[in-house]
């Protein structure tokens, strides 16, 4: 039960830490404005190694573990949340499907290119109909001889349109179970396959500089080798694949919330009001004691789920604690720290009113703040 880092981890956090500050945030609050993908960020990611963090050596990765990827989302999302979705939603949903179940065909073929952050690739589960209702997938594949012909769409998918996403995995009805329920399997399309069309991007209320698209298969044809793990275990798979993301989004919210801390300590030194900092008055310090706690605790939440997960132990439960309290932390975090900032944290040119921006889907995404009280209560056996 000790959380204290090693000094490898530390060393990670600070590496981190420090080009989230350098290079990350000069950056970031122009592709806001514009609305555009970073993509001289993600590439120097690459050269770190952060793709790579928590795969094998021997497929290009770093030999790192889970909870090294979560320091980095958290260190990078203390400033910015479209960088660090860019790659939780990589790693975890993008390479990490291929690496859990792929064959070594497709290991060998993919995960080189994925480690090294040269290219992407997106998670096709969430469909315009169902939302969280994964179990009601419409879209569907047919095995016509040796391919796959797949009809249907997915929508809000992350990293699914950039000029170097390399594939996504897509999630579709492959026949009836004996019990007659859908027999859910998962299918590795690449980019540019006929038939496979991506929509132009969302127009957003928060992580504009991330990459998030609507997608429709329209006859599209892949070969019958494309089935990532068995057929009919694709519910499995992305069950599993969405547990160990919801640690991937605790630490990140963790990050945005530490942000919100430290831009709020910042400006209450800086702003006077009534012949003093802000800070010296006890009504914005308690305010600021309370983000710290909210922060500290959500960390230590994060901390536990990933320590199980990694320890082979069941962690479902607390990665939905640590999601759902993380969430709900950095949405308070943020009103609060734009509180703090006044008629300057509504201002583009502070990143409090980014963060406030970017909270909000953190109690959505992957899993809504509802469905995380499901599991823990189901996992209570209620």
């Amino acid at each position: 039960m000790d959380f204290r880092l090693s000094e490898e981890q530390e060393a990670l956090r600070e590496s981190v830490r420090d080009f989230a500050r350098e290079v990350v945030a000069p950056a970031i609050a122009e592709h806001y404005e514009q609305h555009t993908f970073p993509y001289e960020i993600i590439r120097q990611m690459g050269k770190m190694g952060l793709f790579g963090l928590p795969f094998p050596e021997e497929h290009g990765g770093m030999g790192g573990d889970y909870f090294a990827l979560c320091l980095a989302l958290e260190e990078l999302a203390r400033v910015d949340s479209s960088v660090a979705i860019t790659l939780e939603a990589a790693v975890s949903l993008g390479a990490m499907p291929i690496h859990r179940f792929g064959t070594a065909e497709q290991k060998a073929q993919w995960l080189p290119k994925l480690l090294s952050g040269e290219a992407l690739a997106g998670f096709g589960l969430t469909e315009p109909g169902t939302g969280s209702d994964a179990g009601g997938t419409q879209t569907r594949a047919v095995l016509d001889g040796d391919e796959w012909v797949i009809n249907g769409s997915k929508a809000f998918i992350t990293n699914s349109g950039t000029d170097i996403t390399a594939l996504v995995t897509v999630t579709a009805v492959t026949g009836t179970n004996p019990d007659g329920s859908k027999e859910l399997s998962t299918i590795i399309v690449p980019s540019g396959t006929p038939g496979f069309t991506v929509a132009p991007g969302y127009s957003k209320v928060g992580w504009t500089a991330s990459d998030t698209h609507e997608l429709t298969f329209d006859d599209c044809r892949v070969p019958a080798a494309n089935l990532l793990g068995a057929r009919g275990r694709g519910f499995a798979q992305f069950l599993r694949i969405l547990d160990e993301g919801r640690i991937a989004i605790a630490a990140l919210a963790v990050g945005l919330a530490q942000g919100c801390v430290d831009e709020s300590i910042k400006y209450a030194k800086e702003r006077e009001a009534f012949g003093r900092p802000i800070g010296a008055y006890q009504a914005i310090q308690f305010k600021i004691a309370d983000m710290e706690m909210k922060a500290h605790t959500a960390r230590l939440a994060y901390y536990d789920a990933a320590a199980r997960m990694l320890a082979g132990e069941p962690f479902k439960r607390q990665a939905a604690i640590a999601k759902l309290h993380a969430s709900t932390i950095a949405v308070d975090n943020a009103r609060e720290a734009t509180q703090i900032h006044g008629g300057y944290g509504f201002m583009n040119e502070y990143p409090v009113a980014r963060f406030w921006r970017d909270a909000k889907i953190l109690e959505i995404g992957e899993g809504t703040s509802e469905v995380q009280r499901m599991i823990i209560a189901r996992d209570l056996g209620m």
